[in-house]
């Protein structure tokens, strides 16, 4: 389910930031076959893809503790 909504926030911003999948690949150096299946859910990113995603993107990556 993470995974999931990972994926929709990933193309949300993409999309509002106007970038195309194949220019967002570009940017972080990953293969649009790859950002295809994480904007899908299908996907298992590395801490790596994602710190490269967020800071394109604009974004933050949050960890939180359950207790």
């Amino acid at each position: 389910m993470l995974v999931e909504e990972l994926g929709k926030c990933i193309k949300k911003r993409r999309n509002e930031l106007s970038i195309t999948q194949s220019h967002l690949a570009e940017l972080t150096e990953i293969s649009v076959n790859t950002l295809y299946k994480l904007e899908r859910g299908e996907g298992n990113p590395s801490l790596d893809i994602l710190c490269r995603l967020a800071d394109i993107l604009g974004m933050q990556i949050e960890l939180k503790v359950k207790q």
